[in-house]
């Protein structure tokens, strides 16, 4: 059985910085993304890596502040969010995918196979 956990989420100054983690047990974490859902709005793409052919993509919106990367060591995906605002504020869910279809086609949510249950990032102003 898959799961997907993610962790590293919590409450914050406007300025400041978060790591959040992603974990998966029964899967690999080569195709890896990011997405969040803010309150009353739709769940967005936020990053994603593949970390086997070292393709990396982002919201171009979010580039510059957020870093998506692998943890060796730790078999985790690793999303490091500075200088956060409070737009930044959400839901934020790491989801897996088993199949490749090209460095674009991470942006899409479904071609994901599993997700986590979310972790909530506050940024306070």
């Amino acid at each position: 059985q898959v799961h997907v956990v993610e962790s590293g989420g919590g409450l914050v100054q406007a300025g400041g910085s978060l790591r959040l983690s992603c974990a998966a047990s029964g899967l690999s974490l080569s195709l890896t993304g990011w997405f969040r859902q803010a309150p009353g709005k739709e769940r967005k793409f936020v990053a994603a890596i593949n970390w086997r052919i070292g393709n990396i993509v982002y919201e171009d919106s979010l580039k510059g502040r957020f870093t998506i990367s692998r943890d060796i060591f730790k078999n985790t995906v690793v999303l490091q969010m500075n200088s956060l605002n409070p737009d930044d504020t959400a839901v934020y869910y790491c989801a897996a995918a088993t199949h490749y279809s090209g460095v674009y086609t991470l942006k899409v949510q479904h071609q994901y196979d599993y997700w986590g249950q979310g972790t909530q990032v506050t940024v306070s102003s």
